[in-house]
């Protein structure tokens, strides 16, 4: 969604963007194209840093890439001198890149090491898709492929996981992607979805586990909260319910738009007392155009939501 993405985003020469999810560059190098701007761009996955390299010396001073997550911007961009930017971009999930590298262990369509960690195994401390595949309860395995992935079936897949473990630990995409489609099966002989893997849902949920995506998206949008100038531009692409849900809730509350309670009952110092800290940019979430999904079935589920923000100061939000 590149044509949304930067009209919402609007670069004007001069400004300061940042791009928290830089990927293969591609929302970074049209910014950059789009204005005399500058961007500061952040990837948790040092394979994408390298990469774009060549990118880095291509716009000559213009970009700059941090490794990191972006639930951490302004943090990582304190660190460059930087206080305040115009604009905020996030793509949300796993990247085409990643998912078209085997070894990474993101995708069903390849066999490879059950890994999926955003950072790489070389870079990344925490346990592997193989390591919460082999060492959870069949309960944990079970919430964690319902809440994230959404499988209707997932106690049934969680369980099917932990009787095949009991065998031999699972250590492939091909291993883990064959015990759900022997449970994840058409009633009836009907096919679920045309265009959906029966394991789809159950790797969502392990990767969106695996790297913590919700609680990253949480802090991110904290973060470009307090990060950006009045007037700065806040752009969130989305693949999925679960993400789309999440930006709509914390753009539905920082709006001032949640609902308020009573109009009787006292002031508090919560969240419903805070000033609004941003102004949708349009209603509601934008999809992709028909020629877009055509050249990329990827992009079928894309959601664009995108808001402006105000000069109210960031929200103060009760330790959890």
């Amino acid at each position: 969604m590149l044509r949304e993405v930067l009209a919402a985003l609007a670069p004007r020469d001069g400004e300061t963007h940042t791009d928290g999810t830089f990927g293969a560059g591609g929302y970074s190098s049209a910014i950059l194209e789009s204005a005399d701007c500058r961007v500061v761009a952040i990837d948790r996955d040092v394979t994408a840093i390298r990469a774009g390299q060549e990118l880095v010396a291509r716009f000559k001073g213009k970009l700059l890439i941090v490794e990191g997550c972006f639930g951490d911007m302004d943090s990582l961009l304190q660190q460059e001198g930087i206080d305040k930017v115009d604009g905020v971009v996030l793509d949300l999930g796993v990247s085409s890149m990643q998912l078209d590298q085997a070894e990474r262990g993101f995708s069903f369509r390849y066999d490879a090491e059950l890994d999926m960690r955003m950072e790489g195994s070389a870079d990344s401390e925490r346990p592997s898709a193989a390591d919460v595949i082999n060492s959870l309860s069949e309960g944990e395995l079970a919430d964690i492929i319902f809440h994230f992935g959404e499988e209707r079936r997932a106690r049934q897949v969680a369980r099917a996981i932990v009787n095949a473990r009991r065998e031999n630990r699972i250590e492939r995409t091909g291993q883990l992607a064959d015990i759900v489609r022997k449970v994840v099966r058409p009633a009836g002989g009907k096919k679920r979805d045309d265009n959906i893997d029966p394991a789809t849902r159950t790797f969502q949920g392990l990767r969106i586990y695996v790297n913590d995506e919700l609680g990253e998206l949480h802090r991110g949008l904290r973060a470009a909260e307090r990060l950006l100038a009045p007037g700065g531009r806040l752009v969130v692409v989305s693949f999925h319910s679960l993400e789309d849900r999440a930006v709509k809730r914390f753009l539905v509350e920082r709006c001032g738009a949640a609902p308020r309670g009573s109009r009787h009952l006292p002031a508090n110092n919560d969240a419903l007392s805070q000033a609004a800290t941003f102004e949708l940019l349009f209603k509601g979430a934008k999809g992709p155009a028909d020629d877009e999904t055509a050249v990329n079935p990827r992009s079928r589920s894309a959601r664009l939501r995108a808001a402006r923000r105000t000069s109210a100061a960031p929200w103060v939000e009760e330790a959890a």
